[in-house]
């Protein structure tokens, strides 16, 4: 009898530790959803030798947004999008030439900047990423 309870108890708390680690991504949905305000940012990059620029253009959800792409970018480099919720704001630039390359971002939200990243050389992680500010 008591192995039937302990067994029992088990499996509810199998089963709500499983329900618990999914229901973490279902409420970061949820949050998205219920945050429904839309707010624009103007991505730049300068330099020189960027091969492409990938950045959030504003589909998708929150925690998996939609990236967007261009290849072989004439710089200076802007794009205006609007995005949703808590989704943040991302702009990666991606440069292959170890010597030449110089590459820098900003991401601007009415007017003033919330990001600002530069790097000399191979460049091919990082960017700037910023926190919505629908946030808070």
């Amino acid at each position: 009898m008591h192995r039937t309870i302990r067994a029992a108890v088990c499996s509810v708390a199998v089963a709500g530790l499983a329900l618990g680690l999914s229901s973490c991504s279902e409420a970061v949905d949820q949050v998205d959803k219920a945050v429904d305000e839309t707010y624009e940012v103007t991505y730049e990059v300068t330099g020189k030798n960027v091969d492409s620029i990938e950045f959030h253009g504003g589909g998708g959800k929150a925690t998996a947004p939609k990236i967007e792409s261009v290849s072989k970018p004439k710089l200076p480099w802007t794009k205006t999008v609007k995005l949703r919720g808590i989704m943040p704001a991302a702009v990666m630039p991606v440069a292959t030439d170890p010597e030449g390359a110089q590459v820098a971002c900003k991401i601007t939200y009415k007017g003033k900047a919330i990001e600002e990243q530069s790097a000399k050389g191979l460049v091919t992680a990082g960017g700037c990423t910023a926190e919505s500010p629908v946030t808070g």
